[in-house]
């Protein structure tokens, strides 16, 4: 027995993806799906003002940032050496890495180094 005809047809319109289901839907469907991302989005900005008025100050020092300042400066005019090897350093990452560092050992507020760069060392 073959199947019906209007069955094979309804399986090969089923919305793979939530918005194709939403936009099944209607247009009301479609509101609600685009606001549960909306929600996700506020509550991210929740969580991040939250963190913000808990720790009550800013994380980096007005000395930190004239350090990261001047290492960015420095790697752009290709006169920053990396402290070893003294290579000429290009990475974007490598010249906020220094910065940071010369600012924590010259007593500016930073952040204690995370874990994993402790690690590699």
């Amino acid at each position: 027995m073959r199947p019906r005809a209007a069955a094979v047809r309804r399986e090969a319109k089923r919305p793979s993806s939530r918005y194709e289901q939403a936009s099944s839907g209607g247009a009301r469907a479609r509101r609600s799906f685009f606001r549960g991302a909306s929600l996700a989005r506020d509550s991210r900005r929740e969580d991040f003002e939250m963190a913000r008025a808990n720790s009550g100050r800013r994380r980096y020092g007005p000395k930190a940032q004239k350090k990261v300042e001047r290492a960015m400066h420095e790697r752009k005019h290709g006169t920053l050496r990396s402290g070893r090897s003294g290579k000429k350093v290009t990475s974007r990452k490598q010249a906020i890495a220094i910065g940071l560092s010369e600012a924590r050992r010259s007593g500016a507020r930073v952040p204690k180094r995370s874990s994993g760069s402790r690690k590699r060392k």
